[in-house]
């Protein structure tokens, strides 16, 4: 049997690009579509260790090593936590795949070596994984958010800088912050200091409460905020905290009036 590795690999990468989209979507991590690509790439070449004569105790751990520099490569590093929930999802999403190809595998009585299938040549099985592995998955994902939606009070958010710099992070809503300037009664939004990624604003301090008693906040103004793809035009406040939120992959904290219509 012929074994084409240059579509091996671009097979593989082809499945892990789509894996590791639908972690993205559906622990909405808010990632660009760049850091997927090279996530998938890294998991991709990773399948020439099946042509590299180890054994498989070794092998096992490499692609223990190999799912984690994925995860962490697209999603980046915050703390423990964030990092094994990606990589939790990441092998769940792994398993409903593997269990429907193995599920085609059999149905059509296939041979097959690990995933990929043949039957007197391998045309059929790489048009029925590109076919329907994205359908599969796009299907799971749907569902799942549809489901984590009910319960879940997390938004990707983007915001523009006064400098015009851009970033995106995940918001919570916190119905609990009902924090506003007394001034011109601007809501205030609160963003976790580590993703301003250097950024320093001209700040004024804000009288509020807080569970020590009443306090200040450093606050800035900002050009744009885009929650959830729409474009919010009442005019807001960002606070600094010095900590991070403890909620998995949240940098920042919205307030309930900005998503009211």
């Amino acid at each position: 049997m012929k074994i084409y590795v240059d579509l091996i690999i671009l097979l593989n990468f082809f499945l892990d690009f789509i894996l590791l989209l639908s972690v993205s979507l559906i622990l909405k991590r808010n990632v660009k579509i760049s850091r997927i690509f090279l996530g998938a790439f890294v998991g991709g070449i990773s399948i020439l260790f099946l042509f590299i004569n180890i054994s498989s105790t070794i092998f096992f751990f490499v692609k223990i090593l190999i799912s984690t520099l994925m995860v962490m490569i697209t999603f980046s590093y915050k703390n423990i936590k964030y990092t094994l929930n990606n990589l939790i999802y990441l092998y769940l999403i792994s398993i409903i795949l593997g269990g429907f190809l193995y599920y085609v595998n059999v149905e059509m009585s296939y041979k097959n070596t690990g995933l990929i299938f043949f039957h007197n040549g391998m045309g059929i099985n790489v048009v029925l994984i590109i076919i329907l592995s994205p359908i599969l998955l796009g299907t799971y994902v749907i569902k799942t958010r549809k489901l984590k939606e009910e319960y879940s009070k997390k938004y990707e958010v983007s915001i523009r800088f006064l400098n015009n710099k851009k970033i995106n992070v995940t918001g919570f809503l916190d119905t609990g912050n009902n924090l506003s300037d007394p001034y011109k009664k601007r809501p205030i939004i609160i963003i976790s200091k580590h993703v301003l990624n250097g950024y320093n604003p001209k700040t004024i301090l804000v009288p509020c409460l807080t569970v020590k008693g009443n306090g200040l906040i450093k606050c800035f103004r900002i050009k744009e905020l885009i929650i959830n793809g729409k474009k919010i035009e009442k005019e807001c406040l960002v606070g600094i905290s010095d900590n991070n939120f403890q909620i998995d992959g949240v940098d920042l904290l919205l307030h309930k009036k900005l998503l009211r219509r």
